[in-house]
């Protein structure tokens, strides 16, 4: 669980400190775009009040997004708690925690979510915008799925193969 907790906190802290820097620090909300590698990475906002790639921005759900996002890191949470997971499914699960956390706290100080993070390649104009947490949700989602299955072997004392002197009690010697 400590892994898990760490991740998430890294991640939260990642999020929060980019999108702190390139919004307020870079003026981006002034600015609107910004070229980082031309052609390839810019900083364009968008402030997300929907879910992925604005969808339902139309509807004002803030507070049922902000809710459903924590309800799932909270049943997340209980979920790794419980069965333990391997150290993917432990890393998985922080990743998707500390994304969905630092989204939150854009909606509940914005009413929106800051993306600014625009990649484009090869000539095709992308319009959408995310920043470090969607990439985080993602991963998250994509290892608790992949990975999520696994369990984590119980940690024996080195040496210890469970057959010590406890284990003969009872039994008679020859």
């Amino acid at each position: 669980m400590r892994l898990t907790l760490w991740t998430g906190f890294w991640v939260f802290l990642v999020d929060q400190a980019t999108k702190y820097l390139v919004v307020h620090a870079l003026g981006l909300m002034d600015r609107l775009h910004l070229d980082v590698i031309p052609g390839v990475l810019s900083f364009r906002m968008a402030w997300n009040k929907g879910v992925n790639f604005g969808l339902f921005a139309g509807f004002d759900m803030r507070w049922a997004l902000i809710g459903l996002a924590l309800a799932i890191s909270a049943a997340v949470l209980v979920w790794i708690a419980r069965d333990g997971g391997g150290r993917m499914a432990r890393i998985s699960a922080g990743l998707l925690v500390g994304g969905a956390l630092g989204n939150v706290i854009d909606r509940v100080l914005y009413g929106a979510v800051a993306d600014f993070l625009n990649v484009t390649c090869c000539g095709v104009n992308n319009p959408y915008a995310f920043n470090v947490a969607d990439i985080a949700i993602f991963l998250g989602a994509v290892g608790l799925v992949l990975f999520g299955g696994d369990k984590a072997q119980p940690r024996r004392r080195p040496g210890h193969d469970g057959a010590g002197p406890r284990a003969k009690r009872g039994t008679k010697s020859p």
